[in-house]
């Protein structure tokens, strides 16, 4: 009895032609976000670098540029359809670095360190909390609100820690000012895991009939930081701060109250 032939009936077995260069492309495009993210992790371990130089303008710039690589990273990696649990991680793992580590190191060295062991418990403090913040963001992040943040963003506490710095770049002369900045720093830390609410305008259509009424505002903003720079960055970032609690304070006096009921006076 004939033994049945081994051969395949149809396309040949192996890669199809393009197959290896498909996937070359597709391991490109993964690898493509996860660039965005080391430069991310890089710009916060350099900053730290020059902070111990005593160069606080460019520790507080390179700052900055990682948080313009951390919004391109995620942006990235959703246009290219390359968004993955890996990428995610490693997202929250930089941040850490970059927006925990670096300005807790930076404002140490710039003006706590004066405080001794309260200073360095203060500057460890909004470690902690920036990573309690990004813990928590990552287990509720499809349970919340998507056009709220709950607590200030690490980033932005961050750069309002940060912006200060860079428009202050000399070290303070008086205990008294670093210790505003003791202040400062407490107030940040407390507010990334705090309950209050911040917009984080994803909502944000551009399709509106209303979004023709923000050219003008949109306009004016970037002329300020074209004009401002430094400035007007730490002004916007110190104001978006600000308005989680000023919003939860004002609230009450913005809500409707809801009639109440006129009582009943009829009778048996």
């Amino acid at each position: 009895m004939p033994l049945p032939s081994l051969e395949h009936d149809g396309e040949p077995k192996g890669p199809t032609p393009g197959t290896s260069e498909r996937r070359g492309v597709r391991r490109g495009v993964y690898v493509l976000p996860a660039l965005f993210t080391v430069g991310n992790i890089f710009c916060g371990f350099l900053s730290i670098e020059y902070a111990t130089r005593g160069a606080f303008d460019r520790a507080a710039m390179l700052l900055f540029l990682a948080a313009i690589l951390d919004g391109l990273d995620g942006r990235v990696a959703r246009l290219t359809g390359s968004t993955s649990a890996f990428g995610e991680q490693l997202d929250s793992l930089s941040d850490v670095i970059s927006f925990g580590m670096a300005p807790a190191f930076i404002v140490y060295r710039w003006a706590l360190s004066d405080f001794d062991r309260l200073g360095l418990t203060v500057s460890f403090l909004f470690l902690v909390c920036g990573a309690c913040r990004l813990a928590r963001f990552n287990v509720q992040i499809h349970v919340v609100d998507k056009r709220f943040f709950v607590g200030l963003p690490i980033p932005s506490a961050a750069g309002a820690l940060i912006g200060l710095i860079w428009v202050l770049p000399d070290p303070l002369p008086t205990t008294q000012a670093k210790a505003v900045f003791l202040g400062v720093t407490l107030i940040l830390s407390y507010l990334m895991i705090s309950t209050i609410k911040y917009r984080s305008f994803k909502d944000f259509d551009l399709k509106s009939k209303r979004t023709p009424l923000l050219v003008p505002l949109i306009a004016a903003v970037i002329g300020l930081l074209l004009f401002l720079q430094e400035k007007a960055i730490t002004a916007l970032l110190v104001i978006y701060a600000l308005s989680g609690p000023v919003t939860r304070l004002l609230s009450p006096l913005f809500t409707r109250r809801t009639p109440r009921a006129p009582a009943s006076t009829g009778g048996a």
